[in-house]
């Protein structure tokens, strides 16, 4: 968009990237406050409909936007993402704004200190837009948040306002949280780019917690470089998450940005679950694409000890999430009966099984490796399917369980479309700590597939 269209009346703005947007107000061609209006307008016309927001104050956004204004016009220096709105998760804690965990548990909650990724959004000159609405204690039960795309069908979860909330063009940015599936999957039923990094790669500190083994903070956005962005902000050493690790930073929008040294080479996996779970329309969208990707594109299996991946990650998952949820565990009769369910299923998972779960990470990781020896990433699905009809379920994980369990980074993008005219995401994985380079691999892909149709349509 050339500087000179950019006015508060423009409807377009709300569509802007989160770059695009980062651009004009460096440039002066946009101001934050002019950039909100156009945001809190679509929020004012679809949240009746989406209802993305567990909480948002348009007049809290309006008054972040004036002082990030002011401060620009003051000639001081600004942050990597000044004047950008983000909505966070409502499991993400923050200071004078409620934090209700998507349960009546903890309806009124205010948390005492801020998350540490909260923290560096305001460090980085974000505008924090609200709290977007999560599934019960972010897992399987489902919060009020529709498909943007028909209101008839599930966003996914258990990150669901947060994905709704970039797929309506209410903002540009969000923080979610995946433990199975919970930012790829709802990312692929909204048609947005869902990005899950490394495990260990944000801080979790302030972030209400499911499972210390599996939980990862992910963000979504419209594109892999958008996504690069609001990462790299997060992407840190907190001595208060034992899983973070003291590293150089990752310059991952840079390697984003970056044109590959040659042309990427995909290992198209039909994970466990292909043939049973996958429908007959995903399973020819994706052949049609590992055929043009042509010699680009390999098919390899995955060893039998896969088949037990979903059963192994379930264990550490139930068990962990039984243990960190004991104290809503005394109010029963406030939760639901899935919750209800995998709080007993937790208790009831032996020491021995436990732990063999977490042995036999390293061993799945292994054959991974070898794999990605011969490809830049691996290329799956991220969903069985487009988001299925109705809203008392959040669809299903089992194309995502597998890469949380292993700690690998994954992405998915929305570049294929369901004949009911409903997204479908692509989602590719790749070595731990191997995020800056996935995220240059997933551009390319976006790019690639985004020329294709191009030239399909002339």
């Amino acid at each position: 968009m050339a500087p000179e269209a950019v006015t508060k009346a423009n409807p377009a703005l709300a569509g802007l990237t989160a770059l695009e947007a980062r651009d004009l107000m460096a440039s002066g061609a946009l101001s934050a406050r002019d950039y909100v209006e156009a945001l809190i307008a679509v929020v004012e016309d679809r949240e009746t409909e989406v209802r993305a927001w567990a909480w948002l104050d348009a007049d809290f956004v309006r008054d972040q936007a004036d002082r990030l204004d002011l401060l620009r016009r003051s000639g001081r220096p600004v942050g990597p993402l000044h004047g950008l709105p983000v909505a966070l998760k409502d499991i993400v804690d923050t200071l004078k704004i409620p934090t209700e965990n998507g349960t009546a548990i903890d309806r009124g909650r205010v948390a005492e200190a801020e998350a540490w990724i909260v923290s560096r959004l305001r460090e980085a000159g974000a505008i924090l837009m609200g709290k977007s609405v999560t599934t019960e204690l972010a897992f399987m039960h489902p919060g009020a948040t529709t498909n943007p795309h028909n209101p008839a069908h599930t966003p996914g979860g258990s990150s669901s306002g947060s994905a709704a909330a970039v797929a309506a063009g209410m903002v540009p940015l969000a923080v979610g949280t995946q433990t199975a599936g919970s930012v790829i999957r709802p990312a692929s039923y909204c048609g947005v780019t869902g990005f899950k990094p490394s495990f260990g790669a944000i801080p979790r500190t302030g972030i209400l917690q499911q499972s210390a083994t599996l939980d990862t903070v992910g963000v979504f956005a419209r594109t892999p470089q958008d996504a690069a962005l609001l990462s790299d902000v997060f992407f840190g050493h907190d001595p208060a998450d034992p899983a973070t690790a003291p590293t150089p930073p990752p310059r991952l929008l840079a390697t984003a940005s970056e044109v590959p040294p040659l042309t990427p080479v995909f290992a198209f996996v039909k994970p466990p679950g292909w043939e049973e779970t996958a429908t007959d329309e995903t399973k020819a969208a994706f052949g049609e694409l590992t055929t043009a990707l042509g010699e680009g594109c390999f098919e390899v299996p995955l060893p039998a000890p896969f088949d037990d991946a979903a059963d192994l990650r379930w264990r550490i998952h139930f068990a962990e999430l039984a243990k960190c949820y004991h104290r809503y565990g005394r109010h029963p009769e406030a939760l639901s009966e899935p919750m209800r369910d995998a709080m007993a299923k937790g208790e009831a998972v032996t020491a021995k099984s436990y732990l063999a779960a977490l042995d036999w990470r390293e061993v799945l990781y292994a054959a991974t490796e070898e794999i990605l020896e011969h490809a830049d990433a691996i290329l799956t699905l991220a969903a069985p399917g487009p988001a299925p009809e109705g809203l008392a379920r959040t669809g299903d994980a089992i194309f995502n369980g597998l890469w949380t369990y292993l700690g690998m980074p994954a992405i998915t993008l929305p570049l294929l479309e369901a004949e009911n005219g409903l997204p479908m995401g692509v989602q590719l994985v790749a070595r731990r700590d191997g995020d800056g380079r996935l995220l240059r691999t997933a551009r390319w892909l976006y790019d690639w597939v985004d020329a294709a149709g191009t030239e399909d349509r002339r």
